[in-house]
């Protein structure tokens, strides 16, 4: 740099200020009790909505009023009561715990108690693998046939269900 002559530093303050106050902060809260209490008047006006969504404004759009007008009551299909009396039966003559069932067929055991309380959502696939571990049907016509030769046994005799009964059907 030898040669050119000397520096010139020019350095001037840089003043960074916040922007002036806006619209909306004449509006605060703050600013209209302060003006309240010096006895100024206050105006206030309702904004109109020219920048607001046309379809989420208008009161009821085509498909909320179809679903008002909908009476049906819509409901997720729960697990039988058959189906959830049949897996507990098999479930207690294979002598297993639920937590065993769960995992002979690689579910949690959470699974099999939601479907033997009945609040499970029937999945096919599942009830297949029930059906595959307990060996026995658990669908179909079969599933009544079973469950109509069941109740009869279990209100004679309590003894009838700790003893190993095999029942030959059609």
């Amino acid at each position: 740099m030898a040669g050119i002559g000397p520096l010139n530093q020019d350095w001037e303050p840089v003043v960074i200020r916040k922007k002036a106050p806006g619209v909306a902060s004449k509006n605060d809260e703050k600013v209209i009790n302060v003006a309240r209490r010096a006895g100024a008047e206050i105006e206030s006006a309702k904004k109109s909505n020219t920048r607001m969504n046309k379809a989420a404004s208008s009161g009821t759009t085509l498909n909320t009023r179809k679903l008002d007008e909908e009476n049906e009551n819509f409901a997720h299909e729960r697990v039988p009561t058959e189906l959830k009396k049949a897996i507990m039966q098999a479930r207690m003559d294979k002598k297993l715990t639920q937590a065993q069932l769960a995992q002979m067929i690689n579910e949690k055991p959470k699974t099999i108690q939601e479907y033997e309380s009945g609040k499970a959502i029937p999945n096919q696939q599942i009830i297949g693998k029930l059906e595959r571990a307990l060996g026995t049907k658990l669908r179909g016509k079969m599933l009544n046939r079973i469950q109509s030769l069941y109740l009869p046994l279990t209100r004679l005799s309590p003894l009838f269900l700790n003893s190993s009964i095999i029942l030959f059907c059609e």
